[in-house]
């Protein structure tokens, strides 16, 4: 699907099918909605750039064991990313019921509570990501632009399964626990264009068997199992990434021998192409101060006074008259270095890519590097294993067993 808009513009696009799966919120089928704004920032001087998350089709938690789900919200201009649930007074889902065992928060935590078995089953989640500035902006052809108003959207969908209670909820028996070096959640990591990131997955569950890694990322991400709950995954960035962000989230799925399958706290990590910021240390100059004492004495004495320094003292001492001692101490203070982090902000200077990814969407991509001229606005949508629709997307959901 191409569609041709006009630079500096503000416009959405809307897509719907179905089927979802069977859910216990009665949603069958699927609309999204994402919103994009080309015109020129007052703030950055170019076009804004949508926030960027993705995520599993499919999240398990066992029935008895809360589970908080931090999300991916990353934004490339430094933006404030909120999060809220689709709404249906903007159109923006065809069947808008809220999971009943989810609650979802504006920091794009999404909770879910012990409950009975009566609520176990798969429940849709039809959320959105809205980016906001953290200044008043003004924007090409408008007006100011306040820190409440949100300056794109984009949607997130995907389904969580309330499974059977599991015997205990602490993490590494039945639930797999992450080791490391498995890097932390949102953790930032930088790669190289033509160079190889490896990131090192690893996991224990010592009453299941760690049995498989899930992820999605880049279409062209390599997923090596190294045995005994180890997992590698490595990405190649190519020229034409250069200076993009790119999300990649993954959970470890293990199974038991009656087949009951369980995963892992959700985990995800934002890949900047490029080299990691170096930092500048500046170093300011220190004047040297001269102390100068006179004592005096009742018999030709001669006298050596020391002022306490940071460095070793030189001491002059010069005896005038058998009754007054006059001494000069000169002290030598070494300069100071001062650190001074100027590290480039790691939100900024990006190119204007604005990828989406999620369950329903798994990738817009909207490339306006040189958005005057921009011709065309590309929409890809992966075939979702929930859903029913062609893979024609850029993003790599590995398999979900259910």
């Amino acid at each position: 699907m191409t569609r041709r808009v006009p630079s500096y513009s503000q416009f959405q696009l809307k897509l719907t099918g179905g089927n979802w799966i069977n859910s216990k919120n009665g949603i069958s089928s699927w609309k999204a909605v994402t919103g994009v704004e080309l015109r020129n920032r007052s703030d950055i001087g170019q076009a804004n750039t949508s926030p960027q998350t993705t995520i599993l089709p499919a999240l398990r938690v066992p029935s008895n064991c809360r589970r908080d789900f931090h999300l991916l919200d990353f934004d490339p201009d430094g933006d404030e990313v909120r999060c809220r649930y689709a709404s249906s007074s903007l159109s923006e889902c065809s069947q808008c019921t809220t999971p009943s065992v989810l609650s979802l928060s504006e920091s794009c935590i999404l909770s879910f509570s012990p409950t009975s078995s009566v609520n176990e089953g798969s429940y849709i989640v039809q959320m959105v990501m809205e980016d906001f500035p953290r200044q008043n902006i003004s924007l090409t052809q408008n007006g100011g632009l306040t820190v409440n108003s949100a300056i794109s959207k984009i949607p997130v969908q995907f389904v969580v399964r309330v499974d059977p209670a599991v015997p205990s909820c602490t993490e590494g028996l039945y639930l797999p626990r992450f080791l490391t070096p498995t890097p932390a959640n949102k953790a930032q990591l930088y790669a190289p264009v033509n160079q190889t990131l490896s990131i090192s997955v690893n996991a224990e569950a010592n009453v299941s068997t760690t049995f498989e890694l899930l992820f999605s990322g880049p279409h062209n991400i390599i997923k090596s199992s190294l045995g005994a709950g180890r997992f590698l995954l490595r990405w190649t960035p190519s020229q034409e990434e250069d200076g993009e962000s790119h999300p990649i989230c993954f959970v470890i799925q293990s199974i038991t021998s009656s087949t009951t399958k369980y995963q892992s706290e959700l985990r995800c990590v934002i890949v900047s192409v490029g080299n990691e910021p170096t930092i500048t240390t500046a170093v300011p100059s220190t004047t040297t101060p001269v102390a100068t004492s006179t004592i005096t004495s009742p018999t030709t004495t001669q006298h050596t006074t020391t002022i306490p320094s940071t460095a070793a003292p030189l001491t002059t001492t010069t005896t005038l008259t058998p009754n007054t001692t006059t001494t000069q101490t000169t002290t030598a203070v070494p300069s100071t270095t001062t650190h001074n982090n100027n590290n480039d902000y790691p939100y900024t200077n990006y190119k204007n890519n604005t990828r989406y990814n999620h369950c329903t969407i798994h990738n817009y991509q909207t490339n306006h590097s040189n958005h005057p001229n921009i011709n065309n606005y590309r929409i890809h949508h992966n075939n979702h294993p929930y859903t029913k629709y062609n893979n024609h997307t850029n993003y790599n959901h590995n398999s979900i067993n259910n």
